[in-house]
């Protein structure tokens, strides 16, 4: 799975950063909320993860 990025861009002689996961971004004028969405982006791929790897276990049990 792709990891979430945060960029910083100039637009127009301002910045913008840019949160990336994959082929996809979302673009924010202001760096507070790009982090935020990125941080909650994050925590929601971990779990996820997490998920998928109960189940894996749940399906497989040893």
């Amino acid at each position: 799975m792709a990891n979430v990025r945060i960029e910083r861009r100039e637009s127009r002689g301002r910045p913008l950063w840019v949160v990336t996961f994959g082929r996809h971004t979302l673009s924010f004028h202001e760096e507070l909320a790009a982090r935020t969405f990125a941080a909650q982006l994050h925590m929601r791929l971990d779990w996820l993860r997490e998920q998928a790897q109960v189940e894996s276990l749940d399906e497989h049990p040893s």
